[in-house]
This record gives C-alpha cells, sequence and structure tokens, in this order.
C-alpha cells in the first residue's frame, strides 16, 4: 500500500439506523478507510440513539463484537464533559469548536496515514483530524479472512476535545 496517502469519504445524510448504515457504498468495509470513516457517523448517533450507534460499531467490529468493558468505555468517553452531542461531529470537515462543531454538507470525514501505519501484517493504523484538537487521532483497523477491514482499536477518536464556543462562558 501507497505510504502518506489522504482519502475523503463523504456521507450526504448520517445514517439513523443499523439498515440505512449497512446499505452504504463504504459498508462493504473493503478499505480500511472506509471502515474508519464509518465509524464517525456512528458516534454521532451516540447521544439520541446509545443501542443503534452501539449496534452501528458492532458492525464495523465485525467477528470481534464490542465487549461490556468495551461499551461502559465508549459510555463513559461520550458522557464525559457532554461530548456525546458533538464529539462525533467534530471529525467533519469544517466543523469547529468555533462554530460549535457545525460541519459542512455534505458530511466529509478526511483520513490519513503515515510512515508508521502498516507496520503489523493484516493491520493498518490512520488518522482522521478533529477540529476540537490539534493533533489527528488514531484509529486501527484489522483484516479477516474475508478481506475486509474491521474495527481494531477507537480509542483516541473518544478523548476529550475543545468544548464548543457556546459553552464557554470566557469567550
Amino acid at each position: 500500500m501507497q505510504k502518506n496517502k489522504t482519502w475523503t469519504v463523504t456521507f450526504e445524510s448520517l445514517p439513523e439506523t443499523l439498515d440505512r448504515f449497512r446499505a452504504l457504498p463504504e459498508a462493504s468495509m473493503r478499505e480500511p478507510y472506509y471502515t474508519a470513516a464509518l465509524f464517525i457517523p456512528a458516534m454521532c448517533l451516540w447521544a439520541a440513539n446509545k443501542n443503534e450507534a452501539t449496534e452501528m460499531i458492532n458492525f464495523l467490529k465485525g467477528p470481534a463484537p464490542l465487549s461490556n468493558y468495551d461499551k461502559q468505555f465508549i459510555s463513559d468517553r461520550m458522557s464525559q464533559n457532554n461530548k456525546a452531542g458533538f464529539l462525533g461531529l467534530s471529525y467533519f470537515a469544517g466543523a469547529s469548536h468555533k462554530n460549535d462543531y457545525t460541519p459542512s454538507r455534505p458530511y466529509t470525514v478526511i483520513i490519513s496515514d503515515g510512515p508508521y501505519s502498516y507496520q503489523e501484517q493484516g493491520y493498518v493504523s490512520l488518522w482522521i483530524s478533529s477540529g476540537g484538537a490539534d493533533n489527528p487521532r488514531s484509529v486501527k483497523m484489522r483484516q479477516t479472512k474475508e478481506e475486509t477491514w474491521c474495527l481494531w482499536e477507537f480509542s483516541s477518536l473518544l478523548m476529550d476535545i475543545r468544548a464548543p464556543e457556546s459553552s464557554n462562558p470566557w469567550a
């Protein structure tokens, strides 16, 4: 695979059900950046429908669904600082803390690799920028024997970001 590449994945709308999520062309998960990008709409749904968002993430996890620990970890991170309503949105182009994480439309996720993305056979680490963080965040995928790419490690995408400007009493 080529290194130091950037991909753009665009969603006309954000799916609100697992069926609509699975109907997206990227749900083939034939490319690791498809899987990485799909995690973002699932995060966006968390505040409105935690159960459906969990099902979407389980779909991305493939043969290794979320453990109870993973579910609790996601829930804890999303409830911390009330970020469930804006964390996922922060990964779309045009969203920043200054505009309360209002992304440009259509919804666009920009994903990149780097010199250490392909160190392990069958795994790839990619990076996604957040409008609320100084540096891109990593997400790791693992390839199945069917040659699809499943979500493997995603915890850095759940780290804190800057609060929306409207919630800053000092701004």
